[in-house]
């Protein structure tokens, strides 16, 4: 409990004028020194701790979760002012509904209220041009929650300059299933046949039939019966001949031409030319920078069905001990000047080896 009144002087001293007033300067100063260098075009938060706050700080778990939404608008605006062009939030798990239906209905009102809240004309995401994007198994959402959420989503979408995705309901699993899901769907579509009726192929092959059908009119006169000569060949007979010899492209019989169209129109996509950028594509991310950044708070090392198609070799992974509604800009800091350091020592790398390499193609001995 006296951590608690102690969290309160300091929010209380925070509030005032005059701290208010130096702590954005010296947040602005602080941000204005990042743009200076690389920055993260893409990052992503799990946003753990907020139970954990509230069993600590002894109030309910539900006011636990809207601190944890106030910190999120902190972050996001530290994030859009430094220039990151894409968040990406852990808002809620499809685990997440195995918890009491106390707190998912609690968590459901929470998104409905606080979404549509940032998203009004004026607030935080219209002053950075944010468009939200919701990521997830919205069927699984209740109907007033998923209109809610879409009407959010329809303030923001004439804004083009960042993007914020929420993941809700989300899982990792679920994303990469799905897109492995959509993939073969795709791939068991034929491919449109070539509209091209000049190409040479299609002329040729009509050459070719009419040749045919000339030919084999010839055979049929120079065989047919003339008058007077034996004509005991029925008419029966003749029609066989006839139509067994004459290939006239209005018959049913099947032309090189027709056989080309059908294969064509009943060829699928080749399942070789499934690359790992085939599946990128078809990710609930598709169309945003790779993640640069992905930051867990609480103390947990563990991505928890988080964006795992996403963090690749190049993403930094970075595990805070803090709890979510503790994390602001003085805990980010730290985090995003590792990051710039970290990629300015990968560039001297990279810089320094192409240096070594245009020194060997020129001759010179490399020491």
């Amino acid at each position: 409990m006296p951590s608690m009144h102690l969290s309160q002087i300091r929010k209380w001293l925070r509030a005032s004028p005059p701290m208010e007033w130096a702590t954005a300067s010296l947040q602005e100063l602080l941000i204005g020194a990042l743009r200076q260098g690389p920055i993260p075009q893409h990052v992503a938060f799990v946003m753990d701790g907020n139970r954990r706050f509230a069993r600590n700080h002894g109030i309910e778990t539900i006011e636990g979760h809207n601190l944890g939404f106030e910190a999120l608008a902190q972050i996001l605006e530290v994030c859009y002012k430094s220039g990151v062009k894409v968040v990406t939030i852990y808002a809620f798990s499809i685990e997440n509904f195995k918890r009491s239906k106390y707190e998912v209905d609690a968590l459901m009102e929470i998104a409905k209220t606080k979404l549509f809240q940032i998203a009004q004309h004026g607030d935080l995401l219209d002053q950075y041009g944010a468009s939200i994007r919701i990521l997830g198994q919205k069927a699984l959402i209740k109907p007033d929650v998923r209109r809610a959420i879409d009407k959010a989503v329809e303030l923001t979408s004439r804004n083009g300059d960042a993007i914020l995705n929420v993941c809700f309901p989300y899982t990792s699993r679920d994303e990469i299933t799905t897109a492995i899901r959509n993939t073969v769907i795709d791939y068991s579509k034929p491919l449109p046949s070539p509209n091209r009726p000049f190409s040479e192929t299609r002329i040729s092959n009509t050459i070719r039939s009419r040749h045919l059908t000339a030919q084999a009119e010839a055979y049929r006169r120079s065989n047919s019966p003339s008058p007077g000569t034996n004509s005991g060949v029925s008419s029966d007979a003749e029609d066989s001949l006839s139509s067994t010899t004459t290939l006239h492209p209005e018959s049913g019989t099947e032309t090189p031409y027709k056989k080309h169209l059908s294969s064509a129109s009943s060829h699928l996509p080749d399942p070789e030319s499934i690359t790992s950028e085939t599946l990128n594509d078809h990710m609930f991310t598709a169309g945003t920078p790779p993640l640069d950044l992905l930051v867990r708070t609480s103390g947990v090392e563990r991505l928890s069905d988080f964006m795992l198609w996403q963090c690749h070799e190049k993403t930094d992974i970075i595990f805070l001990k803090c709890l979510w509604p503790e994390f602001d800009l003085w805990q980010f800091l730290p985090v995003l000047v590792e990051w710039q350091w970290r990629r300015r020592k990968e560039a001297e790398r990279i810089g320094a080896q192409e240096r070594k390499g245009l020194k060997v193609v020129k001759g010179i001995k490399v020491r």
